[in-house]
């Protein structure tokens, strides 16, 4: 029974660790000029639920248009006079997702400061509302910390797996190529070997003809 206790205590705080270096430096600041188009890019795996919370800076007669994309060009989502709100999409495919800001403003109107964007970006695990799972489910704080834990095991378990999966994908490819240049280095030889042979009898002959040999 105390064995079991300290294995529970020891899970529940390697989910606060990993609850913190999940948490820290997710939000991203940076500052958008007008008349520009800036993106962000991130792969992510599939079946995965992706929030996020963004914040522009008001600037007065601009637009700015936030749109997020996959790489075929695909439209996740997309806000016309975006200023503050929270988006969440669903991955279909592991995949290049791209989340852009574009300011577009009056062209002649002079010197214009650059709008300031906040974006909160999180996916898988980070993602997911444990306040809103432990009220549905009613779970104790220890146990939602343990789903918490077991969500980012099964998290990193998905993770290795694809891994797995790439990088027997790699060595497939690998493999069928030292098969194709090994083909292809027979094939050369033998040419070489053909092309050698028929110089031999080409010139054995021209030799005759001209009396050089016998």
């Amino acid at each position: 029974m105390k064995d079991r206790r300290i294995y529970i205590m020891s899970r529940f705080c390697a989910s606060i660790v990993f609850s913190l270096l999940f948490d820290f430096g997710s939000c991203i600041t940076f500052h958008l000029p007008v008349n520009v188009n800036r993106c962000l890019r991130e792969e992510i795996h599939k079946d995965v639920l992706v929030t996020g919370e963004y914040q522009v800076s008001d600037q007065p007669d601009a637009n700015t248009i936030l749109k997020i994309t996959d790489s075929s060009g695909h439209t996740l989502y997309t806000k016309e006079d975006a200023t503050k709100g929270k988006f969440a999409f669903t991955t279909e495919d592991y995949d290049m997702f791209e989340v852009c800001f574009e300011s577009k403003y009056p062209m002649g109107t002079g010197r214009v400061p650059d709008q300031l964007v906040t974006l909160d970006m999180k996916h898988g695990v980070e993602a997911k509302n444990y306040e809103e799972i432990a009220k549905v489910e009613k779970l104790k704080p220890l146990e939602v910390e343990l789903r918490r834990l077991e969500d980012l095991s099964e998290s990193i378990i998905n993770d290795f797996a694809y891994m797995k999966k790439r990088e027997e994908e790699m060595r497939d490819t690998n493999e069928s190529t030292n098969t194709r240049v090994l083909y292809f280095s027979v094939f050369s030889m033998c040419c070489l070997t053909g092309l050698a042979t028929w110089q031999i009898f080409y010139l054995r002959r021209f030799f005759k003809a001209k009396k050089l040999i016998e």
